[in-house]
């Protein structure tokens, strides 16, 4: 076969390419931006774009997966109705979540767990302020968790010092630990945390490491063993087989950072188990923020790892002493709120702009990567143009030149509509939160862009109490401090070749 049949072959395959994948991506991306983003790679590039769908194209999970994530919905109603850690739920939550996720049928249920018992105690009705009543109500039916009273929340902000408190606490467990983690590296940080971890189980403490297979790869190659080898459980969250890309979405990772210990304790928040500096020669130290928690939401943190658990390993451990009366005498009320693609609605997103269509005074959001959908674009600049006070805390720049230059794109259109964008100094800020005026919280492992919205399993936790709002509010001021507000001057100084890599970025933004 000569050169002009191979091209000729060549030509007919990539228009077959694009014939077979037109309807494909437009029958199944609802998203518009997200659709033409797909039809714009395949129609350039045939065969890498269809390549490229096959792997990353649709938020597939796996049949078992699907089935086994619904299944829980049936479970979660049980347990959290009418109280979970006998604490109040209003009587608004009294929906039945199945008209979001429908109705699991008996083989879904057969083969999984069954109820789980929470701690009881001491019943009391907390009132949550009319206006932030119906974010709250709306959270529970679409995540199946209402909100907890009494909690105990402490803010930690030093990458170092919370690494120290987390095993100062491993150190101090009796009965067992269990660690959620996007990235576990084997590194002075990891190695401590592990050392802490065997100890923990030379004494008979049961440790568990749940971490994602993609940003602990290198962990699960070498320090995992170790720690199986001193009887730590280690398991890859959403591990890559190749074999099952026409069955799964090989990128959706599990984003979230939680520890438990003793079923007492919790940390969570935006920090992995890594060094500071890790990889990031351009961008500086990392920032973030871990919140401690005491209280009735850590049963729900519990549960939570338990449900990644089991649906990597199909153990369910439902024993009591997971489950132990929980500590109250904090005046914190929170509401867990967990995302990911095997859930019918993109309700991080829905929840986040219903929070920023409460604000009337002044909204600070930070995030690392700002790659936002229209919806939230659209919540900050109605927000602007209401009078309220926006200020978007960014870091300088990223480990990720793509994404800055897709969220410049982003940025720099709100910040033409009134909102105050402004660039963190001193390393990458990789903390993730949002106030709303004085009143509403919003903290955790979600980064403000697509992925996050779509793509990653997360944990963030909503606060109500005036106090922690403002303890988180207190460390986005100092956040604001060591940032640079966008000049006038940087604002127009762009070269053509830089505004021509930003509008090609923003083509791709719908896939980033």
């Amino acid at each position: 076969m000569n050169i002009g049949e191979w091209t000729t072959y060549w030509t007919i395959s990539e228009w077959m390419i694009r014939v077979v994948m037109l309807p494909v991506i437009v029958m199944r991306k609802e998203r518009p931006a997200t659709c033409l983003a797909w039809l714009t790679v395949v129609f350039f590039a045939p065969v890498p774009g269809l390549l490229l769908y096959l792997l990353l194209g649709e938020n597939r999970l796996g049949r078992r997966r699907l089935e086994v994530r619904k299944s829980r919905w049936a479970k979660l109603e049980s347990v959290n109705a009418p109280t979970v850690g006998s604490h109040y739920v209003s009587d608004s939550y009294a929906s039945d979540s199945s008209e979001i996720w429908g109705e699991p049928s008996p083989a879904d249920t057969d083969d999984h767990p069954t109820d789980v018992t929470l701690p009881t105690g001491v019943m009391k009705k907390a009132e949550l302020a009319p206006d932030v009543q119906p974010l709250s109500d709306l959270a529970f039916r679409l995540t199946g968790w209402p909100y907890t009273t009494a909690n105990q929340v402490s803010f930690l902000c030093d990458p170092l010092l919370t690494i120290d408190r987390l095993v100062a606490e491993i150190d101090s467990a009796i009965d067992h630990v269990h660690l959620l983690y996007f990235i576990f590296r084997d590194d002075e940080v990891g190695r401590r945390v592990a050392d802490a971890l065997i100890r923990a189980t030379q004494r008979g403490v049961q440790c568990r490491v749940l971490v994602d297979a993609v940003g602990s790869r290198h962990m699960l190659k070498h320090l995992a063993g170790h720690l199986r080898d001193a009887g730590v459980e280690v398991c890859p969250a959403l591990p890559v087989r190749l074999y099952r890309i026409p069955f799964a979405r090989l990128d959706l990772r599990n984003h979230r950072k939680l520890a438990i210990i003793d079923g007492r304790v919790a940390y969570t928040g935006s920090q992995n188990i890594v060094e500071p500096t890790y990889g990031q020669r351009r961008a500086g130290p990392w920032h973030d923020i871990t919140a401690r928690i005491v209280g009735p939401s850590v049963p729900h943190l519990q549960l939570l790892f338990l449900e990644d658990w089991f649906h990597e390993t199909g153990q369910w451990l439902d024993e009591p002493r997971y489950f132990p009366p929980t500590e109250e005498g904090g005046d914190t009320i929170l509401q867990l709120l967990p995302s990911g693609p095997d859930m019918p609605t993109e309700l991080f997103q829905d929840l986040l702009v219903k929070a920023i269509f409460l604000a009337q005074r002044r909204v600070i959001l930070t995030s690392p990567y700002f790659v936002p959908d229209e919806p939230l674009t659209m919540a900050l600049r109605l927000a602007a143009f209401r009078g309220v006070q926006v200020d978007l805390v960014l870091p300088l720049r990223t480990d990720h030149p793509l994404v800055d230059a897709a969220g410049e794109f982003h940025w720099r259109r709100l910040s033409q509509h009134g909102v105050q964008v402004h660039f963190f100094r001193e390393g990458l800020l990789h903390a993730k939160t949002l106030t709303i005026d004085d009143r509403l919280g919003l903290f955790g492992s979600a980064n403000y862009d697509i992925r996050s919205f779509h793509l990653n399993f997360e944990v963030n936790l909503l606060i109500y109490s005036p106090k922690a709002v403002q303890d988180l509010q207190e460390l986005q001021i100092r956040y604001l401090s060591a940032s640079a507000p966008l000049t006038a001057e940087r604002e127009k100084s762009l070269s053509t070749m830089r505004k021509l890599a930003i509008h090609l970025a923003k083509l791709l933004s719908p896939l980033l």
